[in-house]
């Protein structure tokens, strides 16, 4: 491991992570590599580089954007002119939705908003030439946590001997029309369950007010928790809980379960 400490101008950081990355592969381009470039962009300061700075209607989160846009492509060009495109597996996510500003397409709510779609629901782009089909597009439901276990099987590397929540989803990157491997996918506010997703249904159990922070399934509250048809209503606008008595009791029963789980796993509050 290296570690470097350096002048920081924000407006060249984007531009820094991603040279320090190309240089990354460069030297490795021989063997097999695992290269996390986690940038700061588009998360607030937004300092756009100069060449990008004002070009966006989008203003100054567009600038940043479209320079990240750009840095991927010459990435891409390295790949090609290093001869290793084919052989490359690149992934291009995100670990929330927007915050301040960006579009949630959409989508209810943002980072922050508990058990809403904006908030959870990102892009999850992924590209191997002559390995991944162009144009394949795939709705199965699927995690972050799903990176460990999918990359180790594209790779014929060793599964990891511990317990893991995600799973390899390498069909829904490859075969048209594939399957999510995951029956349910449990969200969280923090350290608690915010809502459960399911392929057709989701049930939301906390959400936010203003500054309140609002456990929707709290004893004594009737009707407040959201059952919601994702198929029908991905902008989780309605509560359909009433026309599905037995969806809601299962979706009900699987919050318990994860409950069960996951709340003895909480840190511990001083006191």
């Amino acid at each position: 491991m290296e570690l470097h400490e350096e002048g920081m101008a924000m407006d060249r950081l984007t531009e820094k992570f991603f040279a320090r990355g190309m240089q990354f592969i460069a030297a490795n381009r021989d063997r097999p590599f695992f290269l996390l470039l986690t940038l700061t962009a588009p998360h607030v300061p937004l300092d756009p580089h100069p060449d990008h700075a004002g070009r966006s209607a989008a203003a100054e989160y567009g600038d940043v954007v479209e320079e990240i846009d750009a840095c991927m492509g010459r990435l891409f060009a390295q790949l090609k002119q290093l001869g290793i495109d084919n052989d490359t597996l690149v992934i291009l996510t995100s670990d929330n939705g927007p915050w301040w500003e960006g579009s949630a397409g959409g989508l209810r709510d943002r980072k922050g908003g508990a058990g809403w779609e904006g908030g959870y629901r990102v892009p999850f782009i992924a590209r191997q030439p002559g390995r991944i089909p162009g144009g394949l597009v795939n709705d199965g439901i699927a995690m972050n946590i799903d990176l460990l276990p999918t990359l180790t099987a594209w790779t014929g590397a060793q599964p990891a001997a511990a317990r893991l929540d995600g799973k390899d989803i390498t069909p829904l990157l490859t075969v048209r029309g594939a399957a999510s491997p995951h029956d349910e996918l449990v969200l969280f506010i923090n350290e608690d369950v915010a809502a459960l997703r399911t392929q057709r249904w989701k049930y939301v159990v906390r959400s936010h007010y203003r500054t309140y922070e609002a456990p929707l399934d709290a004893a004594g509250r009737v009707d407040w928790a959201v059952l919601v048809d994702m198929e029908n209503d991905p902008g989780e606008s309605y509560d359909v809980s009433s026309k599905h008595p037995d969806v809601l009791a299962d979706m009900t029963a699987r919050v318990a379960k994860a409950r069960a789980e996951f709340e003895p796993l909480k840190t511990a509050k001083p006191g």
